[in-house]
């Protein structure tokens, strides 16, 4: 049966805490499977409060914090306590005997609050639960072990310049790891270390404000703040952590512009022209940013005529420009005042105002040597067309601002007359005509003229932008009637054989070339016969109505040739003819042409390019020899079939038809290509191909240059380590054993080729007795003439054969 469980909780202060709670016997008793009625809900056996142990204790022996009992244990020696669960065996051990828990190290709270555990009761003999096992918890007990921190520091931190007492900069936060819900462990209060009397802190929040009004950007920009936080509620032996803030003052715009100087003196010369910039005025603003930006305007009418001011890009410095040209004589200074005004205004500054400031500006206006100046900016002139050579066109006219009496010389520039359509008199600028000008060719002219002081040298006339100035010159070809009027167009119609009389063929219209007015007005005329076989209408607006007459026209198979008079009703009036074809068809029900007899008898099929040219021919000719304009007033005529059979005409048709055959022959010769021959002009290098054979073996080593120090290298081989050549043998050189040591060095070189290599030498060496063994030049020594001062016996046995033909004395005669 269950009794009483006790729990004591030991703290270091020895005082203890005793815990009770029944527990039913009959519960435990019938999960056992003990006889009895099994009930339906079961009470817990074991009900446990929290056991606490203070953090950082660190004893000699291991501390008590509580003991475990069970009503089953009877002090018998039969019950054992076992502990389960977080720290168990390690943190905590209990006495299986008595049932005493034991903490064996230092807790730290911060590291682990609490601990969950599982106590059970067991028989000893056999580990049979006597109890249930039950769940309890041990809380570690904070102390102030922990000073405050700033996480989040140091901290930056901004506020306008200006600003009233009590404004909010920033809040600082500070974190205590202790235990906010024991003690004042946890509990902080903030105070200003550094930076009063400038800056304030909430003790309790931490917000740090401004503590004196009108903190100027200009006197002091930046502030260090140091704020501390201390727990305990900031009483003595509480912990603390301190931080910095750094605050800045931004600016704002409490300061107006101020000119450095009252007085500005600029200078400019008079041939500066709009835009050239006169000088640079600037406002000094200790603001930064848009609040410094300013905005500069002239006051007074004169200046701001004449010259313009404007702000730079940075927006600091004022621009002045000049506005219009200026002239020396007309006007040697102007003054006036500038403002200097700040574009963006804060209002709740208006009282440090008014932000704006003047200065007084003065430009003298310096004197230049100016080119002559024309009368008129342009110069519009008109003459008339087909005037002869020498026609007045106008003047033009210039002076010299600096000096009146200085004369000026006038002339045309080449690229602007081309043609040389006009010439000026040099002296007093009269431009005439220099050949006759056509209108309907060119209706305006425009030259250029340049006027050029006659002191200048010929090398300044030629520049005209700085002693010579220019002028624009129009002139304009005035019209006279000298063209008559033309058709349209070369008018080809065609009338059906079954039109009615009266019937409206084609309307001709006219043009003419002069300018519109009488010159331009037109009237056409037809045939004045009454028996024309065409009509001709005059609609009086410089067209005509070509018709069928009243009368029935007789079927041809040549086309008509109706004749048309034009002229206008200029002073004089001209007058022209023209002639319009007109074909006589065979038309379908529509009114479209089914055909036309002369088409079909035009062009013969077969009829070769050379023949249509003679025929064309011959037609030219006979149509030349009638006096067609005679007759075509009178009445419509029909054009007749010519007949060439003239010996010209033949002579034409043959040469057309060889020439036809020849050009086809020369097409076939082209296309017959074959063998193509292809000739190379390339002949090699010659005696002039000095780069494949090295020819200083040839040349007298005495004559030659000294050689490049390092190996020799080889023009028709590849350049391999050539072998070191051997040196001279001391005293008199033996010739056999000079060649014997250059075969030796030839066969031991590695970068000679592998083929026999002959070399004529013109120079055999030196220091021989003998002298020359060549037969050039000692012939007369050959057959009787005194031999070498050394015999040739004396030279050894390779010499024997030699010294048998050269050096054998002859026998004594007998």
């Amino acid at each position: 049966m269950w009794g009483l469980v006790r729990v004591l909780l030991t703290w270091l202060g020895g005082w203890s805490c005793v815990g009770r709670l029944a527990a039913p016997a009959r519960a435990w008793a019938g999960s056992r499977g003990a006889p009895g009625p099994a009930l339906l809900r079961t009470r817990r056996s074991w009900v446990w409060n929290q056991f606490f142990v203070i953090e950082e204790y660190a004893g000699p022996e291991p501390v008590l914090i509580g003991k475990l009992h069970s009503d089953v244990d009877r002090g018998e020696g039969r019950t054992k306590y076992l502990l389960t669960g977080e720290g168990a065996g390690t943190v905590f051990v209990i006495d299986e005997a008595t049932g005493n828990i034991h903490v064996t190290k230092s807790l730290d709270r911060e590291e682990k609050a609490q601990y969950v555990l599982l106590a059970q009761a067991v028989d000893r003999a056999s580990n049979r639960p006597l109890e249930p096992p039950s769940e309890f918890i041990i809380k570690v007990q904070d102390i102030n072990d922990n000073p405050p921190i700033f996480p989040l520091g140091p901290y930056h931190a901004t506020v306008p310049e200006m600003s009233n007492v009590g404004t909010s900069v920033i809040q600082v936060t500070a974190h205590d790891a202790d235990d906010p819900s024991y003690g004042n462990s946890a509990k902080l209060v903030y105070t200003v270390l550094d930076g009063l009397p400038f800056f304030s802190v909430d003790p309790q929040t931490g917000v740090v404000r401004t503590a004196i009004p009108n903190m100027d950007r200009e006197t002091q920009e930046e502030f260090l703040v140091v704020i501390q936080a201390k727990d305990m509620g900031g009483h003595m032996g509480g912990l603390s952590g301190s931080t910095t803030v750094t605050v800045t003052l931004s600016d704002v715009n409490d300061n107006p512009p101020k000119f450095p100087q009252s007085l500005y003196q600029f200078s400019v010369v008079e041939t500066a022209g709009p835009g050239t910039l006169v000088g640079r005025l600037r406002a000094q603003d200790p603001d930064l940013g848009d609040n410094a930006l300013m905005a500069y305007s002239i006051l007074d009418g004169e200046g701001s005529e004449a010259f313009s001011i404007s702000t730079d890009a940075q927006g600091r410095d004022g621009l002045l420009t000049v506005r219009k040209p200026l002239d020396f004589e007309t006007r040697r200074s102007y003054s006036f005042r500038v403002e200097a005004t700040n574009t963006l205004i804060d209002p709740a500054y208006l009282r440090r105002g008014p932000f704006k400031d003047v200065a007084s500006v003065r430009v003298a206006v310096q004197d230049a040597p100016e080119p002559p100046a024309f009368t008129q900016a342009a110069y519009i002139l008109a003459v008339p067309e087909n005037k002869s050579p020498g026609t007045l066109v106008g003047q033009v006219s210039a002076a010299d601002l600096d000096s009146q009496a200085s004369p000026i010389r006038y002339s045309i520039l080449p690229d602007t007359d081309p043609e040389h359509c006009f010439s000026i008199e040099p002296e007093d600028g009269t431009i005439h005509t220099a050949v006759p000008l056509d209108r309907e060719a060119r209706v305006w002219h425009n030259l250029t003229v340049l006027a050029t002081e006659v002191a200048l040298s010929v090398h300044q006339m030629d520049d005209s932008s700085a002693q010579a100035s220019r002028v624009q010159v129009a002139i304009q070809t005035l019209d006279e009637n000298d063209n008559a009027p033309q058709l349209a167009e070369p008018y080809d119609t065609f009338v059906c054989e079954s039109a009615a009389p009266g019937q409206l063929i084609q309307v001709l219209r006219a043009l003419d070339r002069d300018e519109v007015g009488n010159n331009s007005r037109i009237s056409l005329q037809g045939p004045l016969d009454p028996d024309a076989n065409f009509t001709v209408r005059d609609n009086r607006d410089g067209s005509a109505s070509l018709l069928l007459p009243s009368r029935p026209t007789p079927p041809r198979q040549a086309p008509y040739l109706v004749p048309i008079e034009l002229w206008d009703w200029g002073q004089p009036a001209l007058r022209s003819t023209a002639t319009v074809t007109v074909s006589v068809c065979r038309c379908r029900p529509d009114g479209s042409v089914a055909s036309c007899r002369p088409e079909a008898q035009l062009s013969p099929a077969g009829l070769s390019t050379g023949a249509l040219l003679a025929i064309i021919t011959c037609v030219g000719t006979l149509l030349g020899r009638s006096d067609w304009n005679q007759a075509a007033p009178r009445l419509a005529l029909p054009a007749q079939r010519p007949v060439c059979a003239s010996p010209p005409a033949l002579v034409v048709l043959f040469v057309a038809l060889r020439r036809q055959k020849q050009e086809a022959l020369m097409v076939l010769e082209e296309e017959d290509v074959r063998e193509n021959i292809i000739t190379y002009d390339d002949e090699g290098g010659g005696e002039e191909d000095t780069e494949a054979f090295d020819i200083s073996a040839l040349q007298n080593p005495d004559g030659a240059a000294p050689p490049a120090p390092g190996p020799t290298a080889r023009r028709d081989v590849l350049p391999w380590a050539r072998a070191p050549r051997q040196p001279w043998p001391p005293g008199p050189a033996d010739v056999a054993q000079l060649l014997a040591l250059r075969l030796r060095g030839a066969d031991d070189d590695p970068s000679v080729p592998p083929y026999d290599s002959v070399q004529v030498y013109g120079y055999e060496g030196r220091g021989s007795s003998c002298g020359s063994l060549s037969s050039l030049g000692s012939g007369s020594e050959i057959g009787g003439a005194p031999g070498p001062a050394e015999p040739l016996d004396d030279w050894g046995p390779l010499f024997r054969t030699l010294a048998e033909l050269y050096g054998a004395k002859e026998p004594p005669a007998p």
